[in-house]
């Protein structure tokens, strides 16, 4: 394989310099020697467990990756820059950290979700070892596990940890002969103890307004048994759902989700594109007296393998915007109580769960880091079914490379020093749970000389303002947005 052929012509190259100094001479003991100790270098990065870009390319892996994203550090003078505020009276960080009730009024298996959890990624986009290791890392954790829309594999299961299955509009995990939804099936995976919530995909930050393609490549025989496609060709989800196409089908459909569920937590996630028909979707769930139990929103910065690259960061808002758009039309609909948020899209670090969680968000999903986590070296490869490290890629002879016990501790690891600095950030705070935080305390440089928070960037509505009669600058779209039609 090609990968090894450095590793092979180093040891060739060994082999000759080492017969020519017994045959020709004893200077060549001067190039065998070297030779030599690369040719062992190399055999001990193909031994080796911990880094899987050395056991794939061995030798040349320690070059490092040229593609790797270089991090800049935050210049403060710069306009849009942001900081949090500190306290004078700080609090000490609290023993056990916070935990979000994720459960409406109709939920009857309620699920206490971390602040950080595994974002949505496939079988099929992910390998078989990846899947497993995200899957026991947050198992260690207590976080939970976002299956992706590719189904509800066995590696998932097999994780230990606990599941959000994503449901998407390929409907795969729970799909009929012709793409459509199989009530039944859906019944029985959801009824499984590691499911402990529903996610409804209506689109994803990267790719909005499109379905989710899967290279023929990385269609094996058992991603195609897991979504009930066939093998080796080309998966390309629906760009909408057949189940609903009205916000109040839509609002209904989740309701029906959650009674096949059992009763467990049900919601959906989207890409914000238009907050007229985000509010159709509020007064779907006005009219009918049904509410989902959480909403998940999906940056528009977001990253993905499964979506076409024209899209990305050309449609939907970026994750502020999309943040607090969901959030206020939820307390102004007067429905804010009922709903959890999930905020998804360049989440990494303590600071950045904070950003979120003041934006309106209750809790946090991660893929990139995650992926991190796992090895990703940024090859940008997770279409052509060659990655380095055997994340992205469906191709045995390099997913052997990803060692799932060491990478599940430095998933386990990652998510819990993230958590930890952000709730002790929020101790610099002063603030001692997530409740506590506000608008203003979040800062943000406008200009060269002006700073201001985003109590006084944004305006934030009064619970259950729209019905009784909306602010000017909200009436137009709650006036247009129509319960039956996205318009």
């Amino acid at each position: 394989m090609r990968r090894y052929a450095p590793l092979l012509l180093v040891a060739l190259c060994a082999a000759g310099a080492l017969t020519a100094s017994y045959a020709v001479s004893a200077r060549w003991w001067a190039a065998a020697g070297p030779l030599l100790a690369l040719t062992v270098l190399g055999g001990f990065d193909m031994a080796q467990r911990r880094r899987a870009l050395l056991r794939n390319h061995p030798l040349v892996g320690r070059l490092g990756f040229p593609v790797r994203e270089p991090e800049t550090p935050p210049r403060t003078e710069r306009e849009g820059y942001e900081f949090l505020v500190p306290s004078m009276s700080p609090l000490p960080p609290p023993e056990e950290e916070p935990r979000v009730r994720v459960g409406g009024p109709d939920c009857r298996l309620p699920y206490d979700m971390a602040l950080l959890n595994v974002s949505a990624m496939s079988f099929g986009a992910l390998s078989s070892r990846a899947v497993l290791a995200l899957g026991r890392g947050a198992a260690l954790g207590r976080f939970a596990q976002d299956t992706g829309e590719g189904g509800l594999s066995d590696h998932h299961l097999r994780g230990g940890g606990d599941l959000i299955w994503e449901i998407g509009s390929g409907y795969f995990g729970c799909r009929t002969s012709d793409g459509g939804f199989e009530a039944r099936e859906f019944a029985d995976k959801a009824a499984l103890p590691e499911v402990k919530c529903v996610s409804l995909k209506i689109s994803q930050g990267a790719g909005p307004g499109g379905g989710a393609v899967l290279p023929g490549a990385k269609v094996s025989a058992e991603v195609a048994r897991s979504r009930g496609v066939p093998e080796g060709e080309p998966v390309i989800s629906p760009p909408n759902h057949r189940v609903f196409s009205t916000p109040r089908e839509l609002v209904l459909f989740l309701a029906r989700l959650r009674e096949l569920a059992g009763g467990k937590p049900t919601g959906f996630k989207l890409c914000v594109g238009s907050r007229r028909q985000f509010l159709a979707v509020c007064k779907a769930m006005l009219a009918e007296g049904v509410t989902p139990d959480f909403v998940v929103v999906d940056g528009s910065e977001g990253g993905t393998g499964s979506g076409p690259p024209r899209f990305a960061d050309r449609l939907g808002m970026p994750l502020t915007e999309g943040l607090i758009t969901v959030h206020n039309a939820l307390v102004g609909a007067g429905l804010r109580d009922r709903i959890r948020i999930g905020a998804s899209g360049g989440v990494a670090t303590g600071s950045d769960i904070v950003k979120r969680l003041v934006q309106g968000a209750d809790y946090t999903n991660a893929a990139r880091a995650m992926m991190s986590a796992l090895g990703c070296v940024r090859a940008h490869r997770c279409h052509t079914d060659t990655c380095p490290v055997g994340v992205a890629t469906q191709d045995p002879r390099r997913t052997w490379a990803l060692n799932v016990g060491d990478k599940a501790q430095r998933v386990h690891r990652y998510q819990r020093a993230t958590v930890r600095g952000a709730v002790r950030i929020m101790a610099a705070m002063g603030v001692p749970e997530p409740s506590g935080l506000t608008p203003g305390h979040l800062l943000r440089r406008t200009d060269a000389t002006t700073v201001r928070s985003y109590a006084e960037l944004y305006e934030w509505l009064e619970p259950g303002v729209l019905p009784a009669g909306p602010p000017a600058s909200w009436a137009a779209d709650w006036a247009a947005a129509d319960p039956d039609s996205f318009g």
